[in-house]
């Protein structure tokens, strides 16, 4: 049975509402109340999982769960690029995403495997809006859990909150720019699989009901890869 009661918990205690997690706090208290629940969690089998939308919490919850632990088992860190023992950032930076990090029945699973060969193909963009792999550049992460009787309302949100922040997405009338989160960039397929185009995928968010101009450049954003942590209160 799913139960997502521990962790939306945790997530409220330890996210504020910018987004921004107190990993030292975290660490200190409740580091391993986390590795309990992700035991009891993969325990779970995903063939089990009865629709889309208990698919979506459930992976979308492991996901951000499991960035949590990492980052806790190795905290304090600056960046998940960080540097280990005089290995290379990009070394690191694969590490984090590639080396597998649960077992789910007789399976193991990196994030990479999880955003790639699992989420993706439910062919949900949103998910880009939600997952979150501890940088600056990411989605702003949630602090509340996603529930599968809540998870479409959450992801619209995810998305508004998203589009409408200026420091993913912002447009500049006197060049008629807009510059794009490079998330857009990276998964530019799975928006255009719902949208004719980038700003066409954008438009219905806005704060702003006026329409982009024609023509209309499209710049991406330098990438923060500093970690999304505030300060333990």
């Amino acid at each position: 049975m799913l139960n997502f009661d521990p962790w939306n918990q945790m997530l409220h205690q330890y996210v504020n509402p910018q987004g921004r997690v107190d990993y030292r706090t975290w660490q200190q208290e409740s580091r391993h109340q986390l590795d309990d629940w992700l035991k009891s969690i993969t325990t779970i089998a995903p063939q089990s999982l009865p629709d889309r939308d208990h698919q979506l919490a459930f992976w979308m919850n492991l996901y951000n769960a499991l960035v949590i632990q990492q980052v806790l088992a190795q905290y304090p860190i600056a960046s998940i690029q960080r540097p280990i023992l005089g290995v290379p950032n990009w070394i690191a930076f694969f590490w984090f995403f590639w080396h597998p990090v649960c077992g789910l029945g007789d399976r193991r699973y990196s994030l990479n495997d999880i955003e790639h060969r699992v989420l993706r193909p439910l062919g949900e963009p949103r998910i880009h809006f939600a997952l979150v792999c501890a940088a600056i550049g990411c989605p702003l992460l949630r602090n509340q859990a996603y529930f599968p009787e809540t998870v479409q309302a959450q992801l619209e949100a995810d998305a508004d909150r998203f589009i409408n922040n200026p420091e993913k997405v912002r447009y500049d009338a006197v060049s008629q720019t807009l510059y794009c989160s490079k998330i857009f960039k990276w998964y530019r397929q799975d928006f255009l699989a719902v949208a004719d185009s980038i700003p066409k995928y954008i438009q219905p968010y806005r704060a702003s009901p006026d329409p982009f101009p024609d023509p209309l450049s499209v710049k991406y954003l330098d990438y923060d890869w500093g970690l999304n942590q505030r300060m333990s209160s």
